[in-house]
């Protein structure tokens, strides 16, 4: 049996993995993801034979051309391709991909139970995935960085503000209150829609920031920073099955 490769290509950098079935045996990033770190891999991994290409940006066309040409068959996630849960988003054309992929991670983890899908990136979404496998939607914010920025690009006086450092609940100065409005407002939100759901829903958490905001939880979330990969290994598992 072979291995799957799973390639998230973001605005800056690729997040790629290998897998053996349901297990990960290789990941890494890659700041300029180009045809030389795709054969890198192959001759590294010479039984990667299928692979899940997602994209946030443009279509890598001459990744997926190289994986074709080294007979590696292919899968380009996009609105039409067969999911393993049922998408009721009214616009699944606009829906990030990488959301998607990160729902489906989720409920292969977790299946009959609500999930609550939080990714701390640049921006900051929530996803919602039902414990009968529906992803029913979700919302999306500016992420902690975008926050700061904000503050300090839009006012005339306040400063920028690193997200790491003394975060009480009450600002002792400007610097702690710019720190704690932004961060705690994220903790309020993400107790905010855990309310909504179930009374004991799954809070799974990946991003930059999860670790952050999560040590300012009353509860522990599950934290999976290959939540993506994972759900587009899920996805090219269920399309070669089906």
């Amino acid at each position: 049996m072979g291995y799957n490769l799973t390639i998230d290509q973001g605005n800056s950098s690729a997040k790629v993995a290998v897998w053996d079935g349901a297990d990960i045996i290789f990941d890494g990033c890659f700041k300029q993801f180009e045809s030389e770190n795709i054969a890198d891999l192959i001759t590294r991994f010479p039984l990667i034979d299928k692979a899940i290409y997602c994209s946030v940006a443009e279509e890598g066309i001459d990744v997926i051309k190289l994986l074709n040409k080294q007979n590696v068959k292919t899968l380009v996630l996009d609105n039409s391709t067969l999911l393993p849960i049922t998408n009721a988003y009214k616009t699944p054309q606009s829906l990030g991909r990488d959301r998607i992929a990160a729902a489906v991670g989720a409920w292969s983890n977790h299946k009959n139970k609500d999930i609550l899908v939080i990714d701390l990136g640049t921006a900051i979404t929530y996803d919602v995935v039902t414990a009968d496998g529906c992803y029913i939607g979700g919302n999306i914010a500016p992420g902690i960085t975008m926050r700061l920025e904000a503050l300090h690009n839009y006012t005339s006086r306040l400063p920028l503000v690193e997200p790491n450092g003394n975060c009480p609940l009450w600002g002792e100065d400007t610097t702690t209150a710019i720190r704690s409005g932004v961060l705690n407002g994220i903790v309020g939100e993400i107790y905010h829609y855990k309310k909504q759901l179930s009374q004991s829903p799954i809070v799974i958490m990946t991003g930059g920031n999860a670790t952050l905001i999560e040590s300012m939880l009353d509860f522990s979330p599950e934290i999976d920073h290959h939540l993506v990969t994972r759900g587009l290994n899920s996805i090219l598992i269920y399309n070669e099955n089906n």
